[in-house]
């Protein structure tokens, strides 16, 4: 399998942690009482929804984040 460079590292966590956090977000948001078919159509359109909504907010967000996690976070010791 072909890897993209290391360069793009923050990228590609971020795409995953979306990825899982949407598919966790939309599990808990489904409703319980359908049958599983329908369930799991709805959960992966709903999840699919939610995740292309949250990959750029996630990329765009990311250094704002390091920022601030950087005020609250002590750098390591030499």
């Amino acid at each position: 399998m072909r890897k993209i460079s290391c360069r793009y590292r923050q990228h590609a966590a971020g795409v995953i942690q979306s990825a899982i956090t949407c598919a966790v977000a939309t599990a808990i948001a489904s409703p319980v009482n359908l049958p599983f078919a329908p369930l799991l159509s709805y959960w992966m359109n709903s999840w699919l929804l939610s995740w292309l909504t949250m990959v750029p907010i996630v990329l765009l967000a990311t250094p704002w984040v390091r920022r601030l996690t950087g005020v609250f976070v002590q750098d390591d010791l030499p």
